[in-house]
């Protein structure tokens, strides 16, 4: 069922809110490629131990390479663009840059001839991100110095997630959620270990506060296994533009954890956004005209 798929969307992308909080918790100590060494070594542990337990079957050998590919894009490429850009960004700014996804991902559906877009999708895209930035409009204000230079790196690992989003499709129809996302998973963690222990990055883990710690476990189990199970899960039962409008409500938990966690100040629009996010993503799925709204 669409539906499904679009509220499993939803809910990795809340949950993605908090991985930006908590890996600018860890970006003082630890750098962007290990932050996502870390994440995604954990995660794909997590993800292989449950695909043996449950005996799914692993990728075709003929889907090996794509999924390879894709994996080195989305679990190599993506998490290091990510990370970088916290160092220079909020967390609300840097929700906010992902947040064009949606955007990036019509266009490059549309170009691919993967999805046609529609005025429904569009209107509904365009509510969401009207939200996004409602929501925000105060942290927004309220920016460090060369913050621009964090919101186009994220704007570019937005991009990666696009592409990763639309090519997925032909080989999770293919492969279960599972073992899927832990092939990739695990060919990124491999590149990105490998990178983090030539440029001493693995030594830092040793200097890691208990705290830390948990935010790493936190990073790897449940933003490293689960919002990417989710995610795959989503995009093997919704189109790539529905799956990714559902990433404007990550600003919103994004700067709930930033005010919690980190210090960071944002207004009373909070709420007004909220609906208006939820609101967009309503009307780009259909589910407005399901319920007669």
């Amino acid at each position: 069922m669409e539906i499904l798929g679009v509220l499993a969307a939803m809910l990795s992308s809340a949950l993605g809110g908090t991985a930006i909080g908590a890996t600018r918790y860890l970006a003082g100590t630890l750098d962007p490629i290990t932050i996502g060494a870390v994440r995604f070594s954990g995660g794909f542990i997590v993800l292989a131990v449950v695909a043996l337990w449950r005996r799914h079957a692993w990728p075709p050998k003929r889907d090996w390479p794509g999924i390879s590919s894709l994996g080195l894009l989305f679990f190599g490429l993506f998490p290091v663009l990510f990370n970088a850009s916290l160092i220079y960004t909020t967390a609300a700014r840097g929700a906010l840059s992902l947040s064009t996804l949606p955007l990036l991902t019509m266009l490059v559906a549309a170009v691919l001839r993967v999805e046609p877009p529609t005025m429904r999708k569009i209107a509904g895209l365009l509510i969401a991100m009207a939200g996004v930035a409602v929501a925000l409009g105060t942290s927004l204000a309220t920016a460090p110095k060369g913050a621009w230079r964090g919101d186009l790196i994220m704007v570019a690992a937005a991009f990666c997630m696009a592409l990763y989003s639309v090519w997925s499709r032909p080989f999770l129809s293919r492969t279960a959620p599972i073992p899927f996302v832990a092939f990739g998973m695990g060919v990124g963690a491999v590149c990105l270990s490998i990178l983090a222990a030539l440029n001493g990055g693995l030594a830092h883990l040793a200097t890691l506060s208990a705290p830390q710690w948990i935010a790493s476990g936190y990073l790897a189990i449940v933003c490293g296994a689960f919002i990417f199970f989710l995610w795959a899960f989503a995009l093997g039962r919704a189109a790539p533009t529905l799956v990714a409008v559902s990433v404007t409500v990550n600003p919103v938990t994004a700067s709930i954890f930033g005010v919690v966690f980190l210090d960071e100040q944002v207004s009373a629009n909070l709420l007004v956004g909220l609906v208006a996010v939820l609101a967009g993503i309503a009307i780009a799925s259909g589910a407005s005209r399901r319920f007669g709204l």
